[in-house]
């Protein structure tokens, strides 16, 4: 940047975290230089300033004086320019903090929505004595997972136009994930699980979703440009259950994997949303050979075999594909399993004191794709993929010791403490 631009950048107004260094909850104005602040000497507002805006009108605030009036420094679509109203001209300045900027993107696809966990684990919902508020959705604790272990997520879905949506929406932007994917139905809310937990912390569900914001994307409400930029495309099987958001997700798939991501599918499956049993395997094979890593539960191997014994191989290799080049198979505490053409294999798990296994898996499939993302020859590479995949277990291991999903997602430094600390069983 030359000095005449610094110059017209001196009185800028920044909105949001991303853009100020800020912390969500931040208001104050002020002068301020940061390495996170793609201009020098920026006068800042926190994004509780604009609590009222919608996330739409957001992205196209013009805002800050310059030092000439025909000037704005402005953000559009998650990008930070200058508007020369005179010229009509833009000049995008290079944000570092933009994870679209990248070329190691993570897109996660899907659905996000509020889990409300029992205070008391054992019980059912009818006489658990209180909840607790989390944040929620497979896919959504995918993105966040990556963020918080340094990686550059994005999330694609629906949300209400609601009190939950857009607490929702927070924090996705609080943890780093970049949300202009993200979009609100005025017509339905965000949904809605309560969870029972087992005395050992495994559990199950209720929903609320006839229908859910969720449930209604359609593909021309897809952002593509955000899809095209994705090295890596994640998604589960819920978004598939129901159209417009079936018809939504295949389109997005095809566009991620012509766009030469890798595309990584986890099933998550939740029988209670399908209206059969076999409805749901069905669907979910339906996709199966798009993708080039899949994970699965040790119970999910078992649903998808018929009854199969997760234990013997000749059961997993049953769910191999030609075009497959990682299939992983999640244990709880015993660890994982991987499957690929040249290799096979098992990580251990990690002990610790669990209290909720929500999101663990999808702890796991964010450190894995974290790691991958750097690196995509791990997939050949069996001893880092072991390496990678017992930092994944160590991910998934310590997101147990609290309840709820996003909550209890582990940063690097978190993972890294309880690998040095503790020994694999």
């Amino acid at each position: 940047m030359n000095q005449m631009e610094t110059e017209k950048t001196a009185r800028v107004f920044c909105i949001g975290p991303q853009y100020g260094g800020l912390k969500s909850d931040e208001t104050s104005l002020g002068s301020m230089e940061s390495e996170k602040s793609p201009v020098k000497d920026m006068a800042c507002l926190g994004l509780r300033a604009f609590k009222g805006l919608r996330p739409d009108e957001k992205e196209s605030l013009l805002f800050g004086s310059l030092l000439s009036r025909r000037e704005w420094f402005c953000l559009t679509g998650g990008k930070i320019a200058i508007h020369d109203e005179d010229s009509n001209s833009v000049t995008d300045l290079k944000n570092e903090n933009n994870p679209a900027e990248n070329s190691d993107l993570i897109v996660s696809f899907g659905e996000m929505l509020i889990d409300f966990v029992p205070t008391a684990s054992g019980v059912s919902l009818a006489v658990a004595p209180a909840f607790k508020k989390a944040p929620g959705g497979a896919p959504a604790n995918v993105a966040v997972g990556i963020a918080k272990l340094g990686g550059h997520a994005a999330f694609i879905g629906k949300v209400g136009d609601d009190e939950f949506g857009h607490m929702l929406a927070d924090i996705l932007m609080e943890n780093g994930v970049v949300d202009k994917g993200l979009l609100f139905d005025i017509n339905a809310r965000t949904a809605l699980a309560f969870v029972t937990l087992r005395s050992d912390g495994e559990r199950e569900f209720m929903f609320y979703r006839n229908p859910s914001a969720d449930m209604l994307l359609t593909e021309a409400e897809l952002d593509k440009d955000l899809i095209q930029q994705a090295r890596i495309f994640h998604y589960g099987s819920i978004s598939l259950i129901t159209e417009p958001c079936r018809t939504a997700h295949l389109a997005a798939m095809k566009m991620a994997k012509n766009s030469g991501a890798l595309l990584s599918y986890d099933p998550n499956v939740r029988l209670p949303l399908w209206p059969s049993p076999e409805q749901a395997r069905k669907a979910i094979f339906s996709i199966w050979d798009e993708a080039d890593v899949i994970k699965v539960s040790d119970d999910e191997v078992a649903f998808l075999t018929n009854g199969g014994d997760y234990e013997k191989d000749e059961v997993i290799e049953t769910l191999m594909r030609p075009g497959l080049k990682l299939l992983l198979v999640t244990e709880g505490e015993k660890g994982c399993r991987y499957y690929s053409k040249g290799f096979r294999g098992k990580i251990n798990g990690l002990a610790v004191n669990t209290v909720d296994t929500t999101g663990a898996g999808d702890a796991y499939v964010a450190a894995l794709l974290t790691e991958l993302v750097k690196d995509m020859s791990l997939l050949e590479d069996e001893k880092r993929l072991r390496e990678v995949l017992l930092f994944a277990n160590g991910a998934g291991a310590i997101t147990t010791t609290e309840k709820g999903a996003i909550p209890a997602l582990p940063d690097r430094a978190a993972v890294m403490s309880l690998l040095s600390k503790t020994q694999a069983l």
